[in-house]
């Protein structure tokens, strides 16, 4: 019995003018589609997908010591919070900013538009600790770029080197990844919510990182508990978005086209305009999918639930 209908997800992929596409079981690869030949060595723009690689590097560090866990508050690494007149901005954990409860007062996109008004000013980190909060910490999920920069000045205070460095000595070259770029904010602090670019090959590399529960290539890079943990659907997302939510990753279920049915639990990076790092623990699955015409086409993400994910069979 076949595993997918290659032909149907060809098919689709073709008509969403999807720039990639990349399946595999296990070690085995199962499906591999570049619209273009060449840009399957060509690293591409992974937007919020970058959240997802962040919060790794997060687990890393708190793994190595370097730190503390995720109840602890994160106020230490910005003293200036000291002087905030809101005292519950103190009570912020590390745990709250990968989750997205800090309760800062942000709308990403539209409202507010926090995130375009943050990359305006001269300094991200400031700017997002000075918002007032709307919510008590750990009362809502509010979809935040700014936390995800405030974990990536924590990582660069804590381990005395940038993100960057960081991240390939302890993350990219351990997974073979030799080649990515990164954009960096105003203070020269790594973007933690989008700004990184990759392979799509090395974005699957990342994903079976996951699946695998840390290992690869014979070292354990990430704890197994880190992913475990990180990957629990641990709050609910607020409108405009809907689903569940991790630490810095996204969480649902699909429901296969077999009878009996059955919900399968999965999780993924998104990054805007259709990018995807999707991890099927129960079916050894990881599928990979980018996009750059998401101006005029659907995201990838119809792809794997329409064409790839109701397809699965026991």
């Amino acid at each position: 019995m076949k595993l997918f209908d290659l032909d149907r997800i060809e098919q689709s992929i073709t008509t969403h003018a999807l720039r990639s596409c990349i399946l595999t079981k296990g070690d085995q690869m199962l499906f591999e589609y570049h619209r273009e030949p060449d840009s399957a060595d060509a690293l591409h723009k992974i937007n919020s997908c970058t959240k997802s690689v962040l919060s790794a590097l997060v687990g890393i560090a708190i793994d190595q010591g370097i730190l503390p866990g995720t109840d602890a508050p994160f106020h230490p690494f910005f003293p200036q919070l000291e002087q905030d007149a809101d005292d519950r901005k103190r009570s912020i954990t590390i745990e709250h900013l990968l989750s997205m409860t800090a309760g800062f007062e942000w709308m990403e996109f539209g409202g507010l538009n926090s995130f375009p008004r943050m990359t305006k000013t001269m300094n991200w980190v400031d700017f997002t600790l000075a918002l007032p909060l709307s919510d008590p910490p750990g009362a809502r999920m509010i979809y935040n770029s700014g936390c995800s920069q405030l974990l990536a000045a924590m990582i660069m205070q804590a381990s005395g080197q940038s993100v960057e460095e960081f991240a390939k000595h302890h993350l990219f070259h351990p997974l073979g990844i030799e080649e990515w770029q990164w954009e960096v904010d105003p203070q020269g602090i790594h973007t933690g919510g989008f700004g990184l670019y990759m392979k799509a090959r090395d974005m699957l590399k990342f994903g079976q990182l996951y699946l695998q529960k840390g290992r690869s290539q014979g070292m354990q890079i990430l704890s197994e508990s880190w992913i475990e943990q990180s990957t629990l659907p641990r709050v609910q997302v607020s409108k405009p978005r809907e689903g569940m939510y991790g630490w810095h990753w996204w969480v649902s279920t699909f429901t296969t086209e077999q009878e009996p049915a059955i919900e399968v639990p999965y999780y993924f990076a998104l990054g805007f305009g259709g990018q995807y790092i999707i991890v099927v623990p129960s079916h050894d699955l990881v599928a990979v999918l980018t996009n750059d015409k998401h101006k005029k086409r659907k995201p990838p993400i119809d792809v794997f639930l329409q064409y790839i994910a109701p397809t699965l069979v026991k």
